[in-house]
């Protein structure tokens, strides 16, 4: 059966997971993770994609990202992909891809689900490093993450804005959001509310979720 092409909404975040090669760290040391940060925004910028957080993760990249145009997100994960594996294979002294396949993308809702893209990728590790969350939360602005509007209402000054998010990353997501977040990455499918699904059926013109499995049940005879 032929591949479904991913789903992007122009506008609109997208959770991406890049996925590394079995047993790989793609970026074990803070001199990787340094350059890991830098390639992200360099090729985003490029691309006209708007990064929100990201978590350098051993086995693999979460992203969450609004791009400009439809063709921008797979323009920006495909180069800075090729980018950086040039760069772990000089410090690894090794050949070939570090990626397990393609990456996956999940538009999402703006709103409750974006929120929670974002705590879902700012909360990921709390190892040093390895995610943007310490600059939401009153640490240096070290890297130029783009605050989605849900985060800007989190306050009215810079303060509020970080307390109320630090006190969100210290609560763990609810297990049925974690949950479908990751349903919608794995399977490239929307995440959002009743609304927000249809509209994405109604432009794309194809189903926003996945369908049952089986046959449709018989209705009973008359």
């Amino acid at each position: 059966m032929a591949r479904q092409s991913r789903l992007f909404v122009p506008g609109c975040p997208h959770l991406i997971g890049l996925p590394a090669l079995v047993g790989l760290d793609p970026c074990p040391t803070e001199a990787e993770r340094q350059q890991m940060w830098r390639l992200l925004f360099e090729t985003a910028a490029t691309a006209h994609v708007r990064v929100h957080a990201a978590a350098l993760l051993p086995g693999e990249v979460r992203l969450l990202a609004t791009p400009q145009d439809l063709p921008g997100l797979s323009l920006w994960v495909q180069s800075f992909g090729r980018r950086y594996v040039s760069t772990y294979n000089r410090y690894h002294d090794r050949s070939g891809t570090l990626w397990a396949g393609r990456f996956r993308a999940a538009a999402i809702a703006p709103g409750e689900w974006t929120l929670a893209s974002l705590r879902y990728v700012d909360g990921a590790s709390s190892e040093p490093g390895r995610t943007g969350a310490g600059q939401r939360c009153g640490g240096p602005r070290q890297w130029p993450l783009a605050d989605p509007p849900e985060y800007w209402s989190l306050g009215n000054t810079p303060f509020e804005r970080e307390q109320a998010y630090a006190a969100l990353l210290a609560e763990p997501l609810a297990g049925a959001q974690v949950d479908r977040l990751s349903r919608a990455l794995r399977g490239g499918w929307p995440c959002g509310d009743h609304g927000f699904l249809r509209h994405v059926e109604a432009v794309h013109a194809r189903p926003s979720q996945p369908r049952p499995r089986g046959r449709p049940l018989l209705s009973p005879r008359q």
